[in-house]
């Protein structure tokens, strides 16, 4: 049976679905002021793949991943850059949705932004007012009072007095409390504002997913998700706002993902070792960094480096030479694989454990192949592309995967790219034709000529592998 760990409790227990058969679940979205970044990709792929094994396992699955396209960075952004934050943020959002189709992020079912729900976030806000939970300030903004929410910090585990400890108040700022927060902002000159009955303004950032949430999954739903920088205050400041406007549970499994270190460094722009996806793709095929993200898993941290990059690249290597020159069959409906597969994913969604099952099933296809057993070839060949469908993996010819030059080479396919000695990349013409030169000369039995061929090629980044039906070659 599948457990998850809530972060809600501390544990991981065994996930039951509020309605038989379907699961509805959230994640949090981007702000829309910039390219995404690895650290979305972390957090995104792997709600991706809760989302695909959960469908796995015969779940119909209703997923809401907000966009937050109206926000303080959004304002300075758009200003700086002479542009209307419409502008901005349409550019980034469709940037967004192509960098998560080159990483294969599905689609969600709902991808409400927060302009299109100010409605429902002011009907929102009216009910913690009426309800003695938030309060409008004497500049106008309405304030959600922290004191009055009896469970505030169950999530993060903060206690309101140490929170006001190092809590520091700017002047006139018109909190009751110092750990109040912005519910409605008071719109300033030239900012895009909403009417309200507090007057024009915009929403604060916490109080747009609650109100999303609940319009679009209802008020109380399975999972919500999103990186662990999130749980406070954010995501603590959702349950506050949530059980107190709606008086229900709210939510049932609370999931976040871990962090993205950068050669065991914490990822930041002040730190200069900052990347986007847009960035980091140029040099690394999209299904690397999926791998990359599931060789870790979701909760832990993940150090994004050169030498783990290349260990993932080189996983689907093997994967992808166990599939070659096999046409998949019928998958079994049940194996010791598939067992072994769904106790890893049903143990926390633990993908590293996974991987590790894709890698014996493409070992014992190896194996089959060696000994022309064609039947029991085709049959791993089925599970191995099922399992790595779940992950989301193994979707490309293995063919063209293993004749595209190697993830983190200096440059693109294409004979001027460097080969792994620095010379020049051979052409596919020019790997053609030395390996039937090759041939040539094994069949004359000249081997010290052969021999010189082969090692031109691993010099410049070509492998050769000799079987039965000939000679075939993969990039290094």
């Amino acid at each position: 049976m599948l457990s998850i760990h809530n972060s809600l409790t501390g544990r991981k227990e065994p996930f039951r679905a509020l309605e038989p058969g379907h699961v509805r679940m959230y994640v949090c979205g981007v702000t829309v002021y910039d390219y995404i970044h690895v650290g979305h990709a972390r957090c995104y792929v792997a709600f991706d793949v809760v989302r695909r094994y959960l469908q796995h396992l015969g779940y119909a699955v209703t997923l809401a991943r907000n966009i937050t396209d109206i926000d303080d960075k959004i304002i300075d952004r758009a200003a700086k850059n002479g542009e209307s934050c419409d502008a901005l943020t349409e550019r980034f959002i469709r940037a967004m949705h192509e960098d998560f189709a080159a990483l294969g992020i599905a689609p969600v079912d709902h991808e409400p932004r927060a302009t299109e729900y100010v409605p429902q976030i002011v009907a929102m806000i009216e009910r913690l007012i009426a309800n003695g939970y938030a309060y409008v300030a004497d500049d106008g903004d309405v304030l959600y009072a922290v004191a009055k929410f009896e469970g505030y910090g169950r999530l993060s585990g903060k206690k309101l007095a140490d929170l006001r400890a190092g809590a520091r108040v700017e002047v006139n700022e018109g909190k009751r409390d110092p750990l109040d927060f912005v519910l409605w902002k008071t719109a300033k000159p030239g900012e895009p504002a909403w009417d309200s009955p507090w007057g024009k303004g915009r929403p604060g950032w916490h109080i747009e997913c609650s109100a999303m949430s609940v319009a679009l999954l209802g008020e109380h739903f399975d999972i919500h998700g999103g990186g662990m920088d999130l749980k406070f205050p954010h995501h603590e400041n959702e349950i506050a706002q949530t059980c107190a406007a709606c008086g229900s549970a709210f939510v049932n499994v609370w999931m976040h993902n871990g962090f993205v270190n950068v050669n065991a460094e914490k990822m930041s722009k002040s730190l200069g070792n900052f990347f986007t996806v847009r960035e980091v793709l140029p040099r690394l095929r999209p299904e690397v960094m999926r791998v990359f993200v599931l060789a870790s898993h979701y909760r832990g941290p993940i150090n994004y480096a050169d030498d783990n990059l290349r260990q993932a690249d080189a996983v689907l290597e093997r994967l992808y030479i166990a599939l070659r020159g096999v046409e998949p069959g019928s998958a079994p409906a049940d194996s010791p694989h598939l067992a072994a597969f769904r106790a890893a994913m049903d143990d926390d969604f633990n993908t590293p454990e996974a991987l590790a099952v894709l890698l014996a099933v493409a070992r014992e296809l190896n194996v089959a192949k060696g000994e022309g057993d064609a039947a029991r070839a085709a049959a791993l060949a089925a599970e191995l592309k099922r399992l790595g469908g779940v992950l989301g993996i193994l979707h490309a010819d293995p063919e063209q995967w293993l004749k595209t030059p190697a993830s983190l080479g200096p440059a693109a396919a294409g004979g001027e790219a460097a080969g792994a000695d620095g010379g020049a990349r051979p052409t596919e013409a020019e790997i053609e034709r030395l390996i039937a030169d090759r041939t040539a000369a094994r069949k004359a039995k000249n081997w010290a000529e052969s021999d010189r061929i082969r090692d031109e090629l691993v010099a410049r980044g070509v492998v050769l592998e000799d079987g039965p039906k000939g000679t075939s070659w993969r990039w290094r």
